[in-house]
């Protein structure tokens, strides 16, 4: 340990002259710990909230989604995605066809997206868990076609999760003008029988938009036989996502897009990422204030220790060394209030995951989940730590030269 550390440790944890001293160095590790912990919660609940939006999307939104980038259909037998279903990686590989099209049940009507998904759907995740009624999940039996409806969409129609009259189902022909005196043949049309479940998702983009059916009666439909919109893919258990997914991606070429969950739902995600940024500055400027109450402890420290400076000048010491000095206490206050501060929150973030304390509110029922949700990463803990211990840095390194010369160097 370096002599000017060795001093800068002592003159924390020493007795002062001035009792006062001590108080406002406490105030000071204590004002960062708070703004620290400030942090570490705010930054958890925003990943919690991330982590909860992702778990609704996985029942329905595949593991990784390959799209064609010009945004049209291509034949399910492009050589390109044959060698994708035979790749090593992939364990299941089911191909998709959605399209726009209008619903009408009993004068009610709505466009809707109609997903045309393989039979393997339910070997992509676990639709299952988001089904309601008293049926089960099924696309197609014999010459009978199945639509499962967002429990959203079902409402807006007037439904059940069981209906006994088939939903009429209309899409535009391809490439074909409406015809004034007779709309209806300027649509293809077909039903979807009830199989006495509707999904919910918990999210509106799905819950009120959003048709499963099968691929046939997608490909039926919008005159897309043979043809699809994209393919979702599940990999086999042990296979690095991210990996893989680069490796798609220079696979398949600019043809195609390769995308995660994440990426799938980029606007969802991108406005919560916005939010936590946002969040993290504000409260970086927080802990920039927090940090200027160590200037003012300093600054009487230095007073109190003018003897001792003297004496340290006579031994050798350099203007600089003694600078060095002050601002390696305030760096040792910074980093106590940093650590107090990291444990504080992660012992908060526990409470909240184990008890939750901290409710959404008092109508019991109105909210996805009844109490605030919290996710600790190691990379937030990090991004603190460091923005800590720079902020401090910024905080005090002026500062503590302009102090050092004014009260010390020319005052000797």
């Amino acid at each position: 340990m370096n002599y000017e550390l060795f001093i800068a440790r002592r003159y924390l944890f020493a007795k002062k002259s001035h009792h006062a001293i001590n108080i406002i160095s406490g105030i000071s590790v204590l004002g960062v710990a708070v703004a620290t912990m400030a942090m570490v919660v705010t930054l958890s609940v925003f990943n919690g909230f991330q982590d909860l939006v992702a778990d609704l999307f996985t029942a329905f939104d595949a593991e990784l989604r390959v799209t064609p980038t010009d945004g049209q259909t291509i034949s399910a037998n492009d050589s390109s995605l044959l060698r994708l279903q035979k790749s090593d990686a992939v364990e299941v590989y089911t191909p998709v066809l959605e399209g726009q099209a209008l619903v009408v049940q009993e004068g009610r009507q709505q466009v809707v997206t109609i997903k045309g998904v393989a039979d393997n759907i339910t070997q992509q995740g676990h639709i299952e868990d988001i089904l309601y009624g008293d049926g089960s999940f099924c696309l197609h039996a014999d010459v009978l076609e199945y639509g499962v409806l967002g429990i959203q969409l079902a409402q807006q129609l007037g439904l059940p999760a069981f209906f006994e009259n088939p939903l009429q189902v209309y899409a535009p022909k391809p490439g074909e003008r409406v015809n004034i005196g007779n709309p209806l043949s300027s649509f293809n049309h077909d039903e979807l029988q009830s199989p006495g479940v509707v999904f919910m998702v918990r999210q509106a983009k799905y819950d009120a938009n959003y048709i499963l059916t099968s691929l046939g009666f997608a490909q039926n439909l919008f005159d897309r036989e043979g043809r699809v919109s994209s393919v979702e893919l599940k990999l086999k258990e042990g296979v690095k996502m991210e990996k893989v997914k680069e490796q798609l991606r220079a696979e398949l070429g600019e043809r195609f897009k390769v995308e995660d969950r994440y990426e799938q739902q980029n606007d969802v995600f991108r406005v919560m990422r916005i939010e936590k940024l946002i969040s993290y500055f504000f409260l970086s400027f927080i802990l920039l204030v927090a940090c200027f109450n160590i200037i003012g402890s300093l600054s009487m420290l230095m007073i109190d220790k003018r003897q001792d400076i003297q004496t340290l000048r006579s031994l050798g010491a350099t203007d600089a060394q003694i600078c060095t000095i002050f601002r390696l206490e305030g760096h040792i206050i910074s980093f106590a209030g940093a650590l107090l501060g990291l444990v504080l929150g992660g012992v908060l973030c526990w409470i909240q995951q184990e008890y939750g304390l901290v409710t959404m509110g008092d109508s019991e029922g109105s909210f996805i989940i009844e109490t605030y949700p919290v996710s600790v990463y190691l990379t937030d803990i990090l991004l603190v730590l460091a923005t800590v211990l720079a902020v401090g840095w910024i905080a005090i390194w002026y500062p503590v030269r302009y102090l050092t010369r004014k009260f010390i160097i020319h005052n000797s």
